[in-house]
């Protein structure tokens, strides 16, 4: 490790521009897509009182009664985190089902975004069911297009569309460097559950 010298001046000049909602990607092969949004998710609940709007978060490939850690919490802060499929592809026993209940599920995540009663809308999963082909790309790229000016739209997953990356203000790319799950050592609850 090289030991660095702390800055004293802003590296940065304060942008000009106007506030607005953003599009921001979490995506690539690394962990923390998911959880990133979260902490998004909690920042922008935090500020509630600020701008009198909501925070959504709408989950493509979690079945409706997930219990997992971010559930408990969430719910217990009174953050909506909703369920919208039936597991991961290979987990599906009908995949034409989970096709549909994805359909179903945007048209939720949908009204959200543009009913101008949120400040955050977030899309955890969403690449999946776009990739698989179980939702047309170009509504959700119109839909986001067409958000009220003030809303903020997170969307996680691995594989994002490149003409979702385009359109984004903010993409990161979570790199895989090293994963317990690889060196043999299963999933951890609380951690990865």
């Amino acid at each position: 490790m090289q030991i660095e010298t702390p800055p004293t001046e802003k590296g940065y000049d304060r942008p000009e521009g106007e506030r607005r909602g953003l599009i921001l990607i979490h995506t690539g092969d690394g962990k923390g897509k998911s959880t990133a949004a979260f902490g998004l998710a909690l920042r922008a609940f935090g500020r509630r009182h600020v701008h009198g709007k909501q925070v959504a978060i709408f989950q493509f490939m979690k079945v409706p009664s997930a219990r997992f850690g971010e559930h408990r919490a969430l719910e217990q802060l009174g953050v909506p985190i909703t369920g919208l499929g039936d597991g991961f592809s290979w987990k599906s026993k009908d995949l034409d089902r989970s096709a549909q209940l994805a359909r179903e599920g945007w048209q939720k995540a949908r009204s959200a975004i543009l009913d101008g009663e949120h400040f955050l809308v977030v899309l955890d999963e969403i690449t999946y069911p776009l990739i698989y082909g179980w939702l047309p790309l170009e509504d959700v790229l119109q839909t986001l297009a067409q958000r009220p000016r003030a809303v903020h739209v997170c969307l996680t997953g691995r594989r994002c569309p490149p003409e979702l990356v385009a359109m984004a203000d903010t993409v990161t790319e979570m790199t895989l460097v090293k994963h317990a799950f690889k060196a043999g050592i299963p999933a951890q609850r609380g951690i990865e559950d």
